[in-house]
């Protein structure tokens, strides 16, 4: 694991990270900064807890946005294709790939860690 310092909302931030991934995390924290920044900016929000919660949820829903987009699109591809056999379709997916959940429960986890004494995101 790496260790990297960022700036968010202009505090700083010990993130750790695996190896080879030091990209995403940039620009991950590059998104969650730029959300934070434009809420602050608005003038509306002050309280730094409540800025993370609103980017948090704002990201969450640009999220949810692309999934459905992203569903629906697979939907219709799918129903173009022939009836895959019940055994193949018994599980139930999740919306996120598997490697995609991770990481933002890692993040989650990671921006509670920052935020510490401010209070938890969720």
């Amino acid at each position: 694991m790496k260790q990297i310092e960022v700036q968010i909302l202009q505090q700083s931030y010990l993130l750790t990270c695996p190896e080879g991934r030091e990209s995403r995390l940039l620009d991950a924290v590059e998104r969650v900064d730029t959300a934070m920044t434009r809420i602050r900016d608005a003038g509306k929000v002050r309280a730094r807890e409540r800025i993370a919660v609103l980017a948090a949820l704002n990201l969450a829903f640009e999220i949810a946005d692309r999934e459905a987009a992203d569903l629906a699109a697979g939907s219709a591809a799918k129903a173009a294709l022939p009836a895959a056999p019940a055994s193949a379709t018994g599980h139930q997916e999740s919306l996120l790939p598997e490697d995609e959940n991770q990481r933002l429960q890692s993040l989650v986890q990671r921006l509670d860690q920052a935020l510490g004494d401010d209070g938890r995101l969720l």
